[in-house]
């Protein structure tokens, strides 16, 4: 398949040609930049779904019963999955597509891991590209599910709507909150493995601490605190619903187009990011650049006064 034919079967959710494009992404091609740039105006019609937490929550299993729930209701959808990286191999180590074997045979699932390949706040550099993509395949609803990265995990805010952080009793999730600015990302809090122990009372916790959120404004989404049992499917219904709920309050109070643009802002200026390293490295080299941090390192220069030769030398300054 040539670039003009993995986009056309893309949008007309040939899976194999979605498959093919995915690998372009995130081995970086630049065929897969240009097929995402054509497939741009085609998106937007997804419900974009974060699921993150600590390790051990439990987050696996939920989005597999979340994607069962979904799909019970007639949506089309698709799965990223973001595992740590192989030291070695760079490869995903975890693997979450052999946690979701129920999931595999329907044509209407579509499930896709990747490694975060060093990337911090649980996920990898290319994932918001694979969501475009399968945003522009037709799958009306994409979970992501990051990374168990503890407090980093906040990276997710830039590619979901709709953000649900997962807890389980017993494992401090209720303190990791409030230092870790989780309280601030979640749309829906999930306490999971709610059979436990404990589950009642750090769901009770998390209602405590959103009331203590003065940010908050009068009409202003509260996050629900929901308690699931994801073995065995329990409270996962009412997650759907929530979400549902949650999809309709952004598109009414026009919170949905203020996060897309937010989205669009971060998106470009890390393109920009990436572009300016791009053009230090052809420009000054890394001989160059390497003398500029030894002098700093060694006080005989200061930051302030390296970056402002810097970008004297690449006629930005």
């Amino acid at each position: 398949m040539d670039l003009q034919e993995i986009t056309e079967r893309t949008l007309a959710g040939d899976k194999r040609a979605l498959a093919r494009l995915l690998t372009y992404i995130e081995s970086g091609d630049p065929s897969g930049k240009s097929a995402l740039a054509q497939l741009h105006k085609h998106c937007g019609r997804a419900h974009v779904i974060g699921i993150t937490g600590s390790p051990g929550a439990g987050k696996s299993t939920l989005v597999s019963q979340l994607t069962l729930e979904l799909r019970r209701r007639g949506n089309k959808i698709g799965v990223v999955a973001v595992d740590p990286s192989s030291p070695f191999t760079g490869g995903a180590i975890l693997g979450d597509r052999i946690r979701m074997q129920e999931l595999i045979g329907d044509p209407n699932i579509f499930i896709r891991s990747m490694a975060s390949r060093g990337s911090v706040g649980g996920l990898s550099a290319a994932t918001r590209d694979v969501v475009r993509a399968l945003d522009a395949a037709g799958f009306t609803h994409i979970i992501i599910e990051t990374v168990g990265a503890g407090q980093a995990e906040v990276e997710i805010v830039r590619a979901a709507h709709s953000i649900v952080v997962v807890m389980a009793p017993g494992m401090g999730d209720d303190i990791q909150a409030l230092k870790a600015g989780i309280l601030e990302i979640a749309d829906i809090f999930c306490v999971n493995k709610a059979d436990r122990p404990g589950a009642d009372q750090t769901a009770s916790e998390l209602r405590a601490l959103l009331t203590l959120d003065q940010r908050r404004k009068s009409g202003d989404w509260t996050p629900p605190v929901l308690k699931t049992t994801a073995a065995t499917g329990e409270g996962v219904e009412k997650m759907a619903d929530e979400l549902a709920h949650h999809l309709s309050y952004l598109e009414q109070s026009g919170a949905l187009q203020e996060r897309r643009e937010r989205q669009a802002r971060s998106e470009i200026l890390a393109l920009l990011y990436q572009s300016m390293i791009t053009h230090m490295n052809l420009t000054i080299g890394k001989e160059r650049f390497g003398a500029i941090v030894g002098l700093v390192a060694s006080m005989e220069n200061d930051p302030y006064t390296a970056a402002a030769i810097l970008a004297k030398e690449l006629g930005i300054g």
